[in-house]
């Protein structure tokens, strides 16, 4: 089982490639390592099905928790379904992959990455993405390659390829650039709020990483005495598109400029026109080819009159500048936008509307203890911000069954995640773990960018003092040989008949979140350059709409949120605020009823509805973790008493004693003969033994009031439980 490995040198790192060692039933098969990450990647082709008009790729990436030397923690202790991570890595795979295989393709191709191994100085997740276009070459499937993708950092004023998890916590951006010989193919990033032309000069960084990763796998193919299989243009019979063309070509034209039609009357208008070009068709001779062809492939037909209305329409737009609806290429549709459209049984909620793309945003402020806990390879363990992202089948009009979310509403809540976490307040000012749930109600064209909006209305108006407010906007493109458009704010059709779907969300500072996918084999870093800020002043005009709804983040939480105070202790003082057994802590919430979270850097954060509850636990904890040197003098209540002598409760939770010989200045047969429990009294601490127990005194001390012991009045005190 000896395989073949090669070594590639990148910006002093070394990535080796195996290949003919493992899986050789796979079409193609390539383990990627680089340090002590390996990462398992198979290409296998299958023999197509019939009555498919859509090329089924799959791509999959798998994680075994072995790699790092882990067990599950679920019951059946093994991996089931795929933590949310593993689904945008096989995201990350399948969008820079899909657009470089042939439209003629129906073959079934599946794309297996599986992580073996895993540090955390080397994410795997890029060298999936490359590894995937491995294994495609080697296994002899036709596609626009060899593609690669590298991730980008940025320390600060250096660029860093490939950052470890500890370098992309720090930086300032996280972006992820995949290519090929012809271009940008894919860019997906968060970012701190940066310029828009430092993230331009990122992409530029990364594709130059990107071509020699590219040299390297068109290197490896030669030594392995392989060829690339490029796809060939499959020839079909022209009588069909020549028809429809000289039956359509005008009507579909007219509805393209009939600018005031809806989406609906739009799509009723082509509807009538191919089913006018269907019943020409059918009566023609019946030997007739195109007649054949009608009566025989209606999924044909269906295509060649989506190819047909796709070109008429990118002629429109390359030649007169006119998109379907009027618009001129930079302009954004009509936007509404509210914030507080719930009652306050929801904590915050935000509606955003752009033309018929309507998003419905509800914020909901949990407890520490509501963190998602994270059982997967990466390193972070928790989230404290969830963006959860719907999309009913209303949404477009349309009826099917509802099922859990799949790869692409796990994907979109990801990206609106990503763009608003860079402005969230530091969870030692605002220590609510916050969810926001972004219900697509009506979708014509980039709902995922109207959740950014409507999640950023949503948070101000649960009181989440954001650094500042969060738009996007979607970008299209259209290239037509050596013309290229722009297009700001697409919608629905010029997503479905365009090259190319570029997100941009971020702030009036800059860009907290990118995510573009094509549709093409490539694009010049120069044109995503001009597509990057011709969003600007897109997102700033969205952005003062938002902020003509709400100017800021609420005052005041909603009435139904919970009250949180958080302050920090001494960690080496945790156990003692616990105490053994956990009773102490559960003495002070029951007696408070008030919830408590404690982490391990010593962050203590108390949930209640009740304000004066929570500061109660606060004082009664700052009391146990205060530290009491010997000689002050504190004011408590008795809280029981023993043969030896008589506990004091000095501040709140923390107890001292006095022994029964420092009781008063006389002999003392009797404790109660002095004190009583409940009494109130003036003690001085006399000394902290070596076990940090805290001995106290009433000799000496006079008493608040002036008097004696004995002629202090008895006042009730609850006791700690």
């Amino acid at each position: 089982m000896q395989g073949q490995t090669q070594s590639i040198s990148f910006d002093g790192r070394e990535i080796r490639l195996t290949t003919g060692r493992f899986a050789p039933q796979a079409g193609g098969s390539v383990l990627i390592e680089c340090g002590d990450t390996a990462v398992l990647v198979t290409a296998t082709r299958s023999g197509g099905r019939e009555g498919i008009d859509f090329l089924p790729l799959i791509c999959d990436y798998e994680e075994r928790l072995y790699a790092a030397g882990r067990i599950p923690g679920s019951y059946i202790r093994r991996e089931s379904r795929p933590p949310e991570r593993a689904t945008l890595a096989a995201r990350l795979m399948d969008r820079p992959m899909r657009p470089l295989f042939p439209n003629w393709m129906r073959d079934d191709i599946q794309l297996v990455a599986t992580c073996l191994s895993m540090d955390d100085r080397v994410p795997p997740d890029v060298l999936a993405v490359t590894g995937a276009s491995m294994a495609t070459l080697l296994a002899g499937i036709p596609f626009n390659g060899p593609m690669a993708a590298v991730r980008v950092g940025l320390l600060g004023d250096d660029f860093v390829l490939n950052p470890s998890y500890r370098e992309i916590e720090r930086s300032e951006l996280d972006l992820v650039v995949a290519g090929t010989p012809q271009g940008v193919v894919m860019v997906e990033a968060g970012a701190n709020q940066l310029p828009e032309q430092d993230v331009i000069e990122a992409i530029d960084f990364g594709y130059e990483a990107v071509c020699e990763l590219i040299k390297a796998q068109q290197d490896l193919i030669k030594s392995l005495g392989k060829e690339q299989v490029l796809p060939e243009p499959r020839e079909e019979d022209p009588s069909l598109p020549a028809f429809l063309d000289k039956a359509c070509s005008k009507a579909i034209g007219k509805v393209l400029q009939e600018f005031d039609l809806s989406k609906e009357q739009r799509d009723e208008r082509l509807d009538a026109i191919k089913a006018e070009a269907i019943e020409a068709a059918n009566a023609l001779k019946e030997d007739d080819p195109v007649r054949v062809l009608v009566s025989s492939q209606p999924k044909q037909v269906a295509n060649a009159f989506k190819a047909l209305t796709k070109r008429l329409m990118r002629a429109q737009i390359v030649k007169d500048g006119k998109r379907v609806d009027g618009r001129a290429l930079d302009e954004v549709r009509p936007i509404s936008a509210a914030a507080g459209v719930l009652p306050k049984r929801v904590h915050g909620s935000g509606l955003f509307q752009r033309g018929l793309t309507q998003v419905l945003s509800c914020a909901t402020l949990g407890t520490p203890s509501d963190a998602q806990e994270m059982d997967d390879l990466h390193p972070g363990t928790e989230k404290t911000y969830l963006h959860h992202y719907n999309f009913p089948p209303y949404s477009t009009g349309e009826t099917k069954p509802m099922r859990s979310p799949g790869r692409r509403e796990i994907g979109h809540g990801a990206l609106a995640e990503r763009a608003i976490v860079p402005v969230l307040p530091p969870k030692d000012n605002f220590p609510y773990v916050v969810r926001v749930v972004s219900e697509c109600l009506s979708s014509n064209g980039s709902t995922s960018m109207g959740s950014v909006c409507g999640s950023t209305l949503a948070l101000m108006d649960a009181g989440v003092p954001l650094k500042a407010p969060v738009s996007g906007a979607a970008m299209g493109l259209i290239k037509e040989g050596d013309e290229v458009r722009i297009l700001t704010d697409i919608q629905g059709i010029e997503d479905f008949l365009g090259d190319m779907d570029f997100k941009v969300a971020g702030t009036d500072k800059g860009i907290t979140a990118l995510q573009m996918d094509m549709k093409i084999t490539g694009l010049a870093v120069g044109t995503v350059a001009e597509a990057i800020q011709q969003a600007r002043p897109a997102r700033l005009h969205i952005l003062e709409k938002m902020l003509s709804a709400i100017e800021k983040p609420r005052d005041v939480l909603s009435p139904h949120a919970p009250r949180l105070v958080s302050f920090r202790i001494d960690p080496e003082l945790i156990g003692t605020v616990i105490g053994p057994g956990g009773r102490t802590i559960k003495g002070i919430t029951e007696r408070t009823n008030t919830k408590i979270d404690i982490e391990d850097g010593g962050l203590v954060t108390i949930a209640s509805h009740d304000g004066a509850a929570a500061e109660e636990a606060q004082r009664m904890i700052e009391g146990l973790t205060r530290r009491v040197t010997e000689g002050e003098v504190f004011h408590g209540g008795v809280t029981r008493i023993i043969p030896i002598g008589a506990f004091v409760e000095i501040l709140p939770g923390k107890e001292g004693m006095i022994h029964i010989s420092q009781l008063s200045e006389a002999r003392v047969e009797k404790v109660d003969d002095v004190v009583k429990v409940g009494d109130q009294v003036t003690v001085r601490v006399r000394e902290i033994d070596n076990r940090g127990r805290i001995n106290l005194t009433l000799r000496g001390v006079p008493q608040q009031d002036g008097s004696s012991v004995a002629e202090v009045a008895p006042t009730p005190v609850a006791p700690l439980v």
